[in-house]
């Protein structure tokens, strides 16, 4: 007996991707500002995990193409993709922990997105893959 798969979490999976994939256009950016503009972040205070704005800009840039392929792949509904689709908003979310200092209210934002990334995934993303 086949279960009927839930719309909920079709469109929850797809808003997780659609999710990802924002996420990482925005890091990209990020990335690229950083990159062409180092005095655009400034950090206030001194944090463990500061770096200079130039290695910042380079992990954003990578990290968010990255983030945003992940995120086309998980509308195929694979487990492969779902599970670098976690994986990839598990770093996202460090990445932006350890963005803090920059840009904290950004960061926050994108750290309670990639917790619902994390959690759509793990709770209804295989049923984007089933059937209908």
């Amino acid at each position: 007996m086949s279960e009927r798969r839930s719309g909920l979490a079709v469109g929850m999976t797809v808003f997780a991707g659609t999710i990802m994939i924002m996420i990482g256009v925005m890091h990209v950016f990020q990335g690229i500002v950083a990159l062409v503009n180092d005095t655009f972040y400034v950090a206030g205070e001194e944090w463990v995990l500061q770096l200079d704005v130039t290695s910042w800009g380079w992990v954003h840039l990578i990290l968010g193409a990255v983030v945003a392929l992940a995120g086309f792949f998980v509308f195929s509904g694979a487990v492969w993709a779902r599970t670098i689709g976690v994986i990839m908003a598990v770093l996202s979310g460090l990445a932006s922990f350890a963005w803090l200092p920059y840009y904290p209210v950004w960061a926050l934002v994108v750290i309670a997105l990639d917790v619902f990334v994390i959690w759509a995934l793990t709770a209804h993303g295989r049923e984007i893959a089933e059937p209908v």
